[in-house]
């Protein structure tokens, strides 16, 4: 049950179709940020309850997320094919996928997708990751596992934000996936699970959503490591 991949970035014009011009980002527009399906102070939702145990909690909503971003996905995933999405692009940064042995697998944004939620299903039906008998223990590895999941996970967010949103709001879906999004991300910031750099290309994004949630964006990695974070090399193990 070890988590398969590890994965690269690189800055740089997508392959295939020609890069539109810098598009104005739809998802940012004020009339389009403020909806959300609930006003529940997520950063409270996010905050181990006292007397239950880190893993467990760690375990259940990361279980929850994966089937509310897998659903999410669900909803615009006629529109994401092969021809529209022919690499795993978010704005100016390109996703690869690597196999176990670190072989660089040439994939389009469906089929990383489907290589994520595949990965992360058996993980999280695995009980000897995600233990749910009583008496069982959690691996050692149990955390860097729930960090791998939630990178991926984020970069799945990340792809429907800049290359569908506009469908997302065709289907008046926008409201539930800023409040996923809300939640995702405060979640991981509590528990550090992704490196601020990761995220940083939906920093702007992230201000916006997250401020009025009760986060302070300080200190998570906004501000001047766009580029950096851009041409960042991430590898797995």
């Amino acid at each position: 049950s070890t988590f398969l991949i590890s994965c690269r970035k690189s800055k740089g014009k997508p392959n295939g179709k020609k890069p539109a011009p810098e598009e104005k980002k739809l998802y940012l527009e004020p009339e389009y940020t403020k909806s959300r399906i609930t006003d529940f102070e997520f950063k409270e939702l996010v905050m181990l309850p006292r007397e239950i145990d880190l893993n467990e909690w760690l375990a259940s909503n990361t279980t929850t997320f994966f089937h509310h971003i897998n659903l999410q996905y669900s909803t615009i995933s006629e529109f994401c094919t092969g021809e529209s999405c022919q690499t795993m692009a978010v704005c100016n940064t390109q996703y690869y996928w690597y196999d176990e042995r670190g072989k660089k697998i040439k994939c389009t944004a469906p089929q990383y997708v489907d290589f994520v939620m595949s990965s992360v299903q058996k993980l999280v039906t695995d009980e000897d990751v995600f233990p749910t008998k009583y008496g069982k223990e959690f691996p050692n590895s149990f955390e860097s596992l729930v960090k791998k999941i939630c990178k991926y996970l984020f970069h799945v967010l990340a792809h429907i934000y800049s290359s569908h949103f506009k469908e997302t709001l065709a289907l008046e879906l926008h409201g539930h996936l800023n409040t996923l999004y809300t939640h995702f991300i405060l979640f991981i910031r509590e528990f550090n699970l992704v490196d601020p750099k990761e995220t940083t290309i939906m920093d702007d994004l992230t201000e916006v959503l997250c401020s009025s949630s009760g986060s302070s964006s300080n200190g998570s990695g906004n501000g001047s490591s766009n580029s950096a974070g851009a041409q960042n090399h991430v590898k797995e193990r």
